[in-house]
C-alpha cells in the first residue's frame, strides 16, 4: 500500500528571507534602470575650466620666464667673473716672470733662494706676512703680488656664490618647469573635454570668444589717444605689427609671442630695454590709474600681475592673450586690471 505524505510547508524564516531577497533584487533593478549616466559638464562649466587653466598655465610660465632671466644674468655674471680670475692669473704669471730666468729655474729645480720662496709662495698670507724679510724684493713688486692676491680671493669667493646662486637657481628652473608640464597636461584634460561638445556648443564658445575681443584682422577705433612718448609710440607700432602672430608660452617673437615677450620686444624696437616678465614690468616705471594711461603705456592686470599688454587708446589693449588666439586688440575691461606703468 502506497504511503502518502504531506508536503513539507516551507519554514517562516525561509519565506522571510526568500521574500526579503526578491524585494531587494526588485529594488537594485529598478534603481538600475532609474540611474541616469554621469552627467556630461555643460559647455559653460567646460570653458570656466579652460579659462582657468589657461590663467595657471600663463601663471606658471611668466615664474618660468623670470627664472630663465635669472639664470641667463649668473651665467654671464660668472663668465665675467672667470675671464677676470684668468686676467689676475696672467698678471701673477707676468709678475713672476719678471723675476727673470734664474727665478724661474731655481722655482723648476726647487733650489731656490729664501726671498724668492716667499715671492713665489702659494700661500700668499705667509707671503705677505713676511714680506718685510724679502729685501730683494721692490716695494712696487710686493704692492703688485698684494693687489693680485686679494683680488683673486675676491673673485673666487664671487665665483663660489655665484655657482651656489646658478645651483639654486637651476633647482627652481627645474621645478618651475615640472608645474608646467602639470598645467599643460590639465590643458590636455580640457581640450579633452572640449572635444566632447557639440558643434554647435562650440560655435557658441567661439562666438562668445568674439564678442569679448576683437579679432586681429578687424578695424578697431582707437579713438584720439595721444601717445605718451616717442619710445610708447614707437612701441605701440611695434606691437601693431605684429597683429595676427599667435600666442605660444616663452615665445618673444617674431613669429610668436607670449604676454610679456610682445611688451619686451616691442619696446625693444623703441630702442628701450625692459625686464621679461610681467610682474618685473609692472615694477619698472611709475603706476598709473586707468584714467591717466596714454598710448604705448604698459597695462597690468590680475592680482599677482601674470599679465600684460600695451594700451592702446579708447579703452583698448594690444596683447597676447592666451594659448589658442593671437596677437589682437581687447577691451581693457575684459580682466581685471591693476594699474598702468609708463617706460
Amino acid at each position: 500500500m502506497a504511503s502518502h505524505r504531506r508536503p513539507k510547508q516551507p519554514s517562516r524564516t525561509r519565506v522571510t528571507v526568500l521574500t526579503t531577497a526578491a524585494a531587494a533584487a526588485v529594488a537594485l533593478s529598478a534603481n538600475a534602470a532609474n540611474a541616469a549616466p554621469s552627467e556630461k559638464p555643460s559647455k559653460d562649466e567646460v570653458k570656466s575650466k579652460v579659462d582657468k587653466l589657461y590663467e595657471e598655465a600663463e601663471q606658471a610660465t611668466e615664474k618660468l620666464n623670470g627664472a630663465k632671466e635669472k639664470q641667463e644674468k649668473l651665467q654671464k655674471e660668472i663668465s665675467t667673473i672667470q675671464d677676470n680670475v684668468a686676467r689676475g692669473q696672467e698678471e701673477l704669471n707676468d709678475l713672476r716672470d719678471s723675476m727673470g730666468l734664474a727665478a724661474a729655474a731655481q722655482y723648476r729645480t726647487g733650489s731656490i733662494d729664501s726671498s724668492l720662496q716667499l715671492f713665489l709662495s702659494s700661500n700668499p698670507d705667509d707671503y705677505l706676512d713676511k714680506a718685510s724679510t724679502a729685501d730683494q724684493l721692490s716695494a712696487q713688486q710686493v704692492d703688485a703680488l698684494k693687489k693680485i692676491q686679494e683680488k683673486q680671493r675676491e673673485l673666487a669667493q664671487e665665483r663660489s656664490e655665484a655657482s651656489e646662486k646658478l645651483k639654486d637657481l637651476s633647482s627652481t628652473r627645474t621645478e618651475l618647469a615640472k608645474k608646467k608640464k602639470e598645467v599643460q597636461g590639465k590643458l590636455g584634460e580640457a581640450q579633452k573635454l572640449l572635444n566632447t561638445l557639440t558643434a554647435a556648443e562650440k560655435a557658441a564658445i567661439a562666438a562668445e570668444d568674439a564678442r569679448a575681443s576683437r579679432s586681429a584682422g578687424e578695424r578697431v577705433d582707437l579713438g584720439n589717444s595721444t601717445a605718451a612718448s616717442g619710445r610708447a609710440a614707437a612701441a605701440f607700432s611695434a606691437a601693431q605689427s605684429q597683429l595676427g602672430k599667435p600666442y605660444v608660452y616663452g615665445a618673444t617673437g617674431t613669429a610668436s609671442y607670449d604676454c610679456s615677450g610682445l611688451t619686451s620686444w616691442a619696446y625693444a624696437q623703441a630702442g628701450v630695454s625692459i625686464p621679461r616678465t610681467s610682474q618685473a614690468q609692472a615694477g619698472y616705471g611709475r603706476h598709473l590709474s586707468m584714467s591717466e594711461l596714454q598710448v604705448g603705456d604698459l597695462v597690468i592686470f590680475y592680482g599677482d600681475q601674470h599679465h600684460v599688454g600695451l594700451y592702446a587708446g579708447n579703452g583698448q589693449v594690444i596683447h597676447a592673450p592666451r594659448t589658442g588666439t593671437v596677437v589682437r586688440y581687447e577691451s581693457i575691461g575684459n580682466m581685471p586690471f591693476q594699474f598702468g606703468v609708463r617706460v
